[in-house]
């Protein structure tokens, strides 16, 4: 899997892809007060080379087994001043890491999910040293900003999340000089235009890589890619793309928006993303399942009577109805959050971290899957109601939510995987907004005396 920002940083976000996400790179087995980096094999995609699962630690030396108790993930964390490289990763040519500069431009910046996870993400690879010396940031939307008022939107969102017991305001500072604004129509040339003088402007004359996340509806993804590749792509550096999910509304549109896109970007141009992936919650599912030799043989319908996926959030769509109500909690929760989380869970291990040995798993997974029938889901819509002396408004009292909408706000349902080692075994899926509480969990109800 090539990095999006290049060969030098192969390791700089766990979750980037072009066809499926990649498995966690790094995480921190944690001993006390000794914290050791710990890194998973890794091969480019197209490179005849396997490496076959094997879990290494930063001196080379394998690690068979790993208590969950002691393992904690840091997968954008350093402890080295350098990232080390990973086996069997490629060598990174001069020009990635000397004398270049990184432009990430955010399409959407002005948004709800730019504001609350890109930026804070972004500082959170800034405040760990995963970016390059020479990098910037600029947001670009259709709201009318400058410079300083997207500063000060940004700040407000900032947080030490990587260490706490440290003041990082002089970090945060620092970051912040380095992000800029433009304001234009995603579907505008001349705007691009405009964005790409301004870069050209604060690069200096460098060699420029530009990085594009597109935190913006998908009806406008190919607007923006066209306008981007057309008028704002380096001339002496690469170009890449970053596409929110969801990536279509269903097989058909997803098949076309992939058919529109690639008319301005090659497949190794577009990176996919599913920013859930991320969290902190599904990347030790990873390292319990596969680096831990006593929960492997348990991990089956011999011992689970069933697994129960969570996820709860205590707000309802709070002026985000117009782009919710298209899509629904199912489609906007379930089919991509929780499903990948599902087959992560419920997969058999890959014959090798690439990108393409994982893929093929989770597939096998979703393959395996019986048909949903309708009896075994439950929809619902959250009405108004009073919490504290407190009033909430219902779903469709949101002035951006069309009248009389039917669009499900909370589901449950309950799947089967028709395989060997999870025959019989209900993988029940709840989500839901405006709940009591919030909550992101798995959940295993095991057999006789056995508790996970």
């Amino acid at each position: 899997m090539a990095s999006i920002l290049g060969p030098s940083l192969t390791i700089v976000t766990s979750y980037a892809f072009r066809n499926e996400p990649q498995l966690v790179t790094k995480f921190t087995a944690v001993t006390g007060n000794s914290h050791y980096p710990v890194w998973l094999s890794c091969t480019r995609p197209g490179n005849p080379a396997r490496n076959h699962f094997q879990l290494k630690s930063s001196d080379g030396l394998p690690l068979n087994a790993l208590s969950s108790n002691d393992v904690g993930l840091a997968s954008l964390a350093k402890e080295d001043s350098r990232p080390q490289p990973l086996e069997g990763s490629f060598p990174s040519p001069d020009s990635e890491c000397t004398g270049s500069n990184l432009s990430i431009t955010v399409v959407g910046a002005s948004g709800d999910l730019a504001r609350k996870k890109i930026f804070p993400a972004l500082f959170a690879l800034f405040y760990e040293d995963w970016l390059p010396e020479n990098f910037l940031v600029f947001g670009f939307a259709r709201t009318k900003m400058t410079n300083e008022e997207l500063r000060n939107m940004i700040s407000q969102t900032l947080t030490c999340r990587i260490d706490k017991r440290e003041n990082c305001e002089d970090k945060m500072d620092q970051f912040l000089k380095r992000c800029f604004y433009h304001s234009g129509q995603y579907n505008s040339e001349d705007h691009f235009s405009e964005l790409d003088s301004k870069l050209k402007e604060k690069e200096g004359g460098k060699l420029s890589n530009r990085l594009f996340y597109l935190s913006i509806p998908p009806n406008i993804f190919v607007d923006a890619v066209r306008c981007a590749s057309l008028k704002a792509s380096s001339k002496d550096g690469w170009t890449r793309v970053i596409v929110e999910k969801p990536f279509g509304r269903d097989s058909e549109s997803s098949s076309e928006l992939t058919k529109h896109l690639k008319q301005y970007l090659t497949e190794d141009q577009i990176f996919r993303i599913d920013h859930y992936l991320g969290k902190e919650l599904v990347e030790n599912l990873s390292v319990l399942r596969f680096s831990n030799l006593v929960f492997e043989p348990l991990w089956s319908r011999n011992y689970i009577r069933n697994v129960q996926l969570i996820f709860s959030e205590d707000f309802g769509t709070e002026g985000r109805g117009g782009y919710f109500d298209n899509y629904g909690i199912i489609r906007d929760i379930m089919q991509n959050h929780l499903l990948q989380i599902l087959a992560l869970f419920a997969m058999e291990t890959p014959v090798s971290l690439d990108a393409e040995d994982i893929r093929n798993e989770k597939v096998k997974v979703l393959r395996s899957m019986r048909p949903l029938q309708l009896e075994n889901v439950v929809v619902g819509q959250y009405k108004g109601h009073s919490k504290g002396g407190k009033s909430y408004p219902g779903y469709t009292d949101d002035p951006t939510v069309p009248k009389g909408s039917l669009t499900p706000t909370f589901a449950a349902a309950a799947l089967f995987i028709d395989n060997a080692r999870w025959d019989g075994v209900p993988f029940l899926m709840k989500a839901g907004k405006a709940l009591h509480t919030k909550r992101y969990a798995i959940f295993l109800l095991c057999l006789g005396k056995l508790c996970l």
